[in-house]
């Protein structure tokens, strides 16, 4: 299996040195991935960290033409559900995330079992704060609606998300929980991006081996 990365960014030079690192079958990289050689592609799984905008341009192409596919790119949940239906029709496998890290997947998980908790007592309500650096370009983050989600849907309510843009934050999430008498915090702190890059990888190795689109978190969960 080969590897091959668009998007060649901070996180793609750092999945590439992980993937050399680890003595992976390396295929290289490219800014523009649809005009990468098809022949290529259907030999490669391909790992996207590019942008929402270019995602959006270049979905097609990755669903038609590569072995399979993980998507780390952010920014087009409100695509998500022509994304999944296009991936299934074309055949290709994809696993996308919002975050790879396999930390911020156990805060999901926590995240799930305390909103849960605290929707059968009742009195609590949620509210979360995200960080990142002042080059991210989509807030809140895919990783704070994520958490969002999983919140509104065991408590019924909307999450108030407040986003802070500053510096060479790699990320902080911290979900809250306010009641009369007490609060309760998770938080999440990335001390760099390499935790994203290693569970892009992983994804990439489990992949080839799946049918169909899942997030990573499901996997992750579901092995636990």
């Amino acid at each position: 299996m080969k590897l091959y990365i668009s998007g060649y960014g901070k996180m793609g030079r750092m999945i590439e040195q992980i993937i050399l690192d680890r003595g992976l079958e390396y295929a290289g990289w490219t800014e523009a991935v649809t005009q990468t050689d098809k022949a290529l592609a259907k030999e490669c799984v391909c790992i996207d960290f590019t942008t929402p905008s270019a995602f959006r341009e270049n979905y097609r192409f990755l669903a038609e033409n590569f072995k399979a596919v993980v998507v780390g790119t952010t920014g087009w949940a409100d695509i998500k559900d022509e994304v999944v239906a296009y991936f299934e029709k074309c055949g290709t496998p994809m696993i996308w995330a919002t975050n790879f890290s396999v930390g911020v997947n156990v805060l999901f998980a926590v995240t799930d079992y305390m909103s849960k908790l605290l929707s059968d007592f009742g009195g609590y309500s949620p509210y979360m704060v995200e960080m990142h650096h002042c080059h991210k370009l989509d807030a809140p983050s895919g990783t704070a609606k994520t958490l969002a989600d999983i919140v509104d849907g065991n408590m019924g309510v909307k999450t108030d998300i407040q986003s802070v843009r500053c510096g060479e934050i790699p990320g902080i999430h911290t979900i809250g929980f306010e009641g009369l008498n007490d609060r309760i915090t998770l938080t999440h702190e990335a001390f760099s991006r390499k935790g994203f890059a290693a569970g892009a990888v992983e994804a990439a190795l489990r992949v080839e081996n799946l049918t169909g689109v899942h997030e990573f978190k499901d996997l992750f969960l579901n092995e636990n």
